[in-house]
């Protein structure tokens, strides 16, 4: 392969494609924490994984699964994934990733694959290496038991809901969605703080990998907001997230979410780039 081409990877090209998503350990977290536990064969995966190769090296990546992910794409790479993506059809229900990457990419699937229901161009992505100097912890934060499933799942559902704009539970019935908040909570990554069996503030770790990991979810019941829950839950988190799951902590936020945005700085976290949603 002296030219560039593009194909499907297979389980003996995982070191290769791990070398590629290393080279960002905090963009890339989401897809280097399932390539990690799943390797690189479709049915574990849940996804094709494309490979983009320039003189015989593997370069980009593009997950292709429940979410289409351009990987460290090159503009070259982006033409090639688009092209792909277009033989293949869509089968996901969003496109994700770096901005610099994905807006392209929208820009040429959209006349075959538009148009979407909702894009969001630009969404600071935030990150931090250290508990903030200035904010307790909520000490009512706590991990979400596996006997507690029917308490957090009214409240992801209606977190999904308001993020998202359809709920969860379409479609398959919420299977799926059931089935990925139960493995957080048996991960020891979901995280509540309950009062009176109401969960007031709740958030997971969701993507994890050794060199990173991304918050996911964060959501205060709206009889709530307004009180700093977000700002000292987060701060619970964070501080699980950084002794017992790794030392850089990302996450990803609307940039039209000024009261997030504010909460999030104030616990620390540092505006680092920015990622950009399809939705369908």
């Amino acid at each position: 392969m002296t030219q560039t081409t593009t194909r499907v990877l297979d389980p003996g090209d995982l070191g290769a494609a791990l070398a590629v998503l290393e080279s960002d350990p905090v963009a890339n977290a989401f897809v280097t924490s399932r390539v990690q536990a799943a390797g690189l064969d479709p049915w574990r995966l849940g996804g094709e994984m494309w490979g983009w190769y320039a003189g015989g090296r593997l370069r980009s990546l593009c997950y292709s699964g429940a979410n289409l992910v351009p990987i460290c794409a090159t503009p070259d790479a982006v033409r090639a994934f688009a092209d792909r993506a277009r033989r293949t059809g869509r089968r996901c229900s969003s496109i994700v990733g770096p901005a610099e990457a994905t807006a392209p990419l929208w820009r040429l699937l959209e006349p075959a694959w538009g148009p979407a229901r909702d894009v969001r161009p630009h969404q600071p992505l935030m990150v931090t290496d250290r508990l903030p100097d200035a904010i307790d912890p909520d000490p009512l934060v706590r991990r979400i038991r596996r006997d507690e499933m029917d308490m957090i799942m009214p409240a992801c559902v209606a977190m999904f809901t308001e993020e998202v704009g359809v709920s969860p539970m379409v479609g398959d019935g919420g299977l799926l969605y059931q089935a990925r908040v139960a493995e957080l909570v048996g991960a020891g990554r979901s995280f509540a703080r309950i009062e009176d069996g109401r969960v007031v503030f709740k958030a997971e770790i969701g993507a994890a990998t050794a060199r990173a990991c991304q918050i996911q979810g964060v959501w205060v019941d709206p009889e709530f907001r307004g009180r700093g829950f977000s700002v000292t839950g987060m701060a619970a988190v964070l501080r699980y997230a950084l002794e017992d799951v790794a030392p850089v902590v990302s996450l990803y936020v609307n940039d039209y979410n000024a009261p997030a945005r504010a909460s999030y700085r104030r616990v620390g976290f540092q505006e680092t780039g920015a990622f950009m949603s399809v939705l369908f």
